[in-house]
């Protein structure tokens, strides 16, 4: 069987890198490549690849976005990130969007390749340095840093206080801040965690143990 690639990276070089990778590999075929988030998932919708491997800093929709509309438009795709962010934070909002692997640029071409096999066969891989990070975050204790850090330190706060069951007023009160502000970071927060409704983030908070007391 030959698994069907689209390569979404900013950076032209990266694109045909990898592409004269796959190019020397038997049961491997470039279909397409993007250039922007907005391009990987009218990739993903058009040319319907196994795979499609993509850089988290991208034009028009971050990679992270785009994986997450991917999931939503055409699920039977398997996204791979291939970024050179490893921090916590984009890791971990990786994986929440949908990607079901995560490896570093500058792993050797095997290590790239078999991600992609294992991608395709609904494994999910972790290249090795973001493997030992991974590791290191689920097992040290759960503070109100590590939950949920796709959002800024600010916007816990104020889900904590959301889960308490203040409305927006007393948040801006206790905060010291403008009610319209609140209302900015309840906005991305919703955005962030793909919650329609205050009961949702509620719920997510709550399940999660995080509070603003």
């Amino acid at each position: 069987m030959t698994i069907r690639i689209v390569v979404a990276d900013d950076h032209g070089i990266i694109r045909e890198g990898l592409g004269a990778l796959l190019s020397g590999r038997d049961g491997y075929e470039l279909v397409g490549t993007a250039a922007t988030g907005a391009e990987a998932v009218r990739a993903a919708v058009t040319l319907k690849p196994d795979v499609l491997v993509m850089d988290i800093q991208m034009p028009d929709l971050s990679g992270i976005e785009a994986t997450r509309e991917i999931g939503r438009v055409a699920p039977d795709v398997a996204v791979l990130m291939l970024t050179m962010f490893d921090d916590d934070e984009s890791v971990f909002a990786a994986m929440r969007a949908g990607a079901r692997g995560y490896v570093l640029k500058g792993a050797v071409g095997d290590t790239v390749v078999r991600a992609i096999a294992a991608v395709a066969e609904g494994e999910a891989i972790f290249g090795p340095g973001v493997a030992r990070r991974t590791l290191a975050y689920l097992s040290r204790p759960r503070t109100d840093e590590t939950l949920f850090p796709e959002l800024t330190p600010r916007e816990r706060e104020v889900l904590g206080l959301i889960a308490d069951g203040l409305g927006n007023a007393a948040i801006a009160t206790r905060l010291s801040l403008a009610t319209a502000t609140v209302g900015n970071h309840i906005t991305s927060i919703f955005a962030k965690l793909q919650v329609t409704t205050r009961a949702e983030a509620i719920v997510r908070a709550r399940t999660s143990g995080l509070s603003g007391s």
